[in-house]
């Protein structure tokens, strides 16, 4: 303004200068001519139209600057930009209103008070600006960035340009401030740096295979010391060849395809030697103006642990190591899939005698007899096909490309490999197997479908006196469908209770009066009829049926002994058979406690009878037989004999009786055995304080042997059948 207003001067310093001129000519000269008049008065329109123009063009000037100034100021408050300017020679001070919005104190303020914007800094940053003044003072343009507190307590970041201005002379002059605030940027910046130190994966900038920058999680992570030791390096140096192979084939797929980023997994070795898997992101970046490309890596060496253990319990039996059943079938499913006219061969291979082992000698022996199994099993297919554990003691074999001669050859070779006794810790167990073999396609085109006639056709083997081979043909459908049908059956039957209890009497024998009943348990199929329970008990042991079936028979028993009791037939003993699983299911001492209470039942007067293959699991069979001897109940041993149990276990379960089997009562009619082994049990159980009875009298030869040897108590055919609800409570009514 203060040039326009001189220049504004000069012309009117002119035109009065022009005036006086032409006044001094025509005062002199002064003529009563027109010419001169004219003169004079153009002259004047002439110098007042001059200076109309020139305040035209002043005053747009001035408007132009004032929107110039506007617009300025604009971008400085839309900047939050601050000047602070100083000039020293005048003493004048200059600070734009920015600095408001900037410190939150008003422009007042910074005038009255010309060190207030250092009074704020943050106090860890006053070094900051005391170096800054050194600088500024040796003549050097310093840009800062320091933390102000602005009266409400909030910290903001200001990046301060300072400008100083020397003469001629080398004074300091004048200064020049450019404040702008930062705060955001700086907090971003924070927090970038805080995600990238703090995080746990690997993060990188590679340029040229050489590391640029890591930090501190990818320095551990290679086994370093810390970040300054990596910087400049190689990275190839901890990477194995394989693994540079796959970073350059990703790099050249990212080129090739014009990917931003990609992702891989690869191997690092760490600086101990150590190999760790990770997993990769790279992508292409700026950085320091530079090309380059930033990693992030994480360590997948658990997860991909995790994975391969996954996928050994998915597809692998985890006690022989063989291929599972899941694992067979999605490759039998592939090989089927790719066969064209060659013949595929489906062997299901059944160990005999496998479970008479397991629960007589305990799982650790049975695993043991399955490990050395799986092995001949390899042994005698070799390279000629899969062989796989389907579960318990079934294996399934596949041979391809084959003919009938080399299928035959192979099921040779697997029954001669178990010729031969498995030797544990010095005992000798002959297991032998019966194999079921089912043709592509001749037996089926799918995987389910040969699987099936393969088992059919294995249990047709066992049939056949087992330790043999039979192939499959279709008359065995009906061996299949059978059992499957028993299974259904038993499973509506528990839901219905289709079950019927019957009850054979036990006698005293030298009197032959009752001293109680065994309940025995009956299904009568609504379509097949009576099922035999040597045909549907196992059914119910394999399918898990026992338990709730077990349950329910207790308690019907429980009920009827309160019926009885209550229509004045006394108290009469009752003996209930119990599975194995029944004990080893842990709800079974409550099932039977809430029996007992809900009947009113003593439980004196109930015995539950058990088989030698509770021994299996001898410590928690113990248990579970203490809990019930507590409680009262007494505890027999059926069948004892023909299982492989050992003395030294036999004393130290809480037995009260022991059952001769019936194929022991019928030795004492063979002149060749003379009841021998009957003879040893009675000794036996007398020796240790047991009483005894013997099952299946159906003589009266077999009875006074029995009396003749202190065998008190029996049942059989002899004394009487085994008798429904109405016969049994006839019987003891006459009692």
């Amino acid at each position: 303004m203060n040039i326009f207003k001189h220049k504004w001067m000069s012309y009117i310093s002119l035109i009065i200068i022009c005036n006086i001129l032409v006044g001094t000519l025509y005062f002199f000269f002064h003529h009563d001519t027109i010419f001169y008049h004219i003169v004079f008065i153009t002259l004047n329109f002439v110098m007042i139209a001059l200076l109309i123009y020139l305040l035209a063009t002043v005053n747009k000037t001035t408007k132009d600057l004032q929107k110039s100034n506007q617009r300025l100021n604009s971008i400085f408050d839309s900047l939050d930009v601050a000047i602070w300017s100083h000039d020293f020679k005048e003493d004048n001070l200059m600070i734009t209103p920015g600095i408001e919005k900037l410190y939150g104190y008003s422009l007042d303020e910074f005038y009255q008070d010309q060190l207030l914007w250092k009074k704020v800094v943050y106090p860890e940053d006053l070094q900051i600006i005391e170096n800054r003044q050194g600088e500024l003072k040796a003549g050097k343009t310093v840009t800062s960035v320091y933390r102000i507190f602005r009266p409400d307590g909030e910290v903001r970041w200001i990046r301060d340009r300072g400008i100083p201005v020397f003469d001629e002379k080398g004074n300091y002059v004048d200064f020049t401030s450019v404040l702008f605030d930062v705060t955001e940027t700086k907090e971003r910046e924070e927090r970038y740096r805080g995600l990238v130190e703090m995080s746990p994966d690997l993060i990188a900038v590679i340029r040229k295979w050489s590391i640029d920058y890591i930090n501190e999680a990818g320095s551990k992570l290679i086994g370093e010391n810390g970040p300054s030791e990596l910087i400049g390096k190689s990275i190839l140096r901890y990477m194995p060849t394989k693994s540079v192979m796959v970073i350059k084939e990703a790099l050249s797929d990212m080129e090739a395809n014009e990917l931003e980023k990609n992702r891989f997994e690869t191997e690092i070795v760490r600086a101990d030697g150590v190999t760790v898997n990770i997993e990769i992101s790279v992508m292409n970046i700026l950085y320091e103006g530079r090309k380059a490309r930033l990693i992030v890596g994480r360590d997948i060496t658990d997860r991909k642990k995790a994975d391969e253990m996954i996928h050994q319990m998915a597809y692998y039996d985890s006690l022989t190591g063989l291929p599972n059943r899941n694992m067979f079938k999605g490759y039998l499913n592939e090989r089927l899939s790719k066969v064209t006219d060659s013949m595929l061969a489906v062997l299901f291979l059944d160990l005999d005698r496998f479970k008479i082992i397991n629960d007589t000698k305990g799982h650790s022996t049975g695993d043991l007899i399955l490990q050395k199994a799986a092995k001949r099993l390899l042994e005698a297919v070799s390279d000629q096909g899969m062989v796989s554990r389907q579960g318990g003691d079934e294996f399934i074999i596949l041979l391809e490309f084959t003919s009938n001669k080399e299928i035959e050859e192979v099921a040779d070779r697997i029954i001669q490999v178990f010729s031969h006794p498995f030797d544990l810790n010095g005992d000798e167990f002959f297991v032998t197997p019966s194999v079921g073999i089912s043709l592509y396609p001749v037996d089926g085109e799918d995987q389910e479908t040969l699987i099936k006639n393969a088992d059919t056709a294995m249990y047709l083997a066992k049939e056949r006196g087992k330790n043999n081979y039979q192939y499959y043909n279709s008359t065995l459908q009906n061996v299949s469908t059978r059992k499957m049908e028993l299974e259904v059956g038993l499973r509506k039957a528990l839901v219905e209770d289709h079950f019927e209890v019957f009850y054979q009497p036990q006698y005293k024998l030298d009197t032959r009066e009752v001293c109680g009943v065994e309940a025995l348990l009956r299904w009568k199929h609504p379509k097949l009829g009576m099922i035999s329970p040597v045909e549907f008990i196992p059914l119910a042991e394999e399918t898990g049926l026992i338990v709730p079936i077990g349950r329910g028979v207790l308690r019907k028993v429980c009920e009827q002994h309160k019926l009885w009791k209550e229509a004045g037939l006394g108290a009469v003993p009752v003996a209930v058979n119990v599975s194995v699983r029944q004990v080893q299911d842990s709800g079974f001492v409550e099932d039977v406690k809430q029996a007992l209470d809900d009947f009113d039942l003593d439980p004196a007067d109930l015995e539950l009878e058990i088989t030698e293959s509770i021994m299996q699991n001898i410590e928690t069979s113990s248990s579970v037989l203490k809990q019930l001897k507590e409680l009262g109940i007494q505890i027999a041993l059926d069948d004892f004999g023909k299982g492989y149990s050992s003395l030294s276990y036999l004393k130290h379960l809480p037995i009260d009786k022991i059952k001769i089997d019936k194929s022991f009562v019928d030795d004492i009619l063979d002149s060749g055995l003379n009841g021998s082994i009957a003879k040893a049990i009675i000794e036996m159980s007398h020796t240790m304080n047991f009483s005894v009875i013997a099952e299946g009298i159906e003589q009266e030869e077999q009875l006074l042997f029995l009396l003749e040897n202190s065998c008190k108590l029996g049942q059989g055919y002899l004394l009487s059948r085994p008798l429904d609800l109405d016969g049994v409570t006839g019987v003891l009514r006459e009692e």
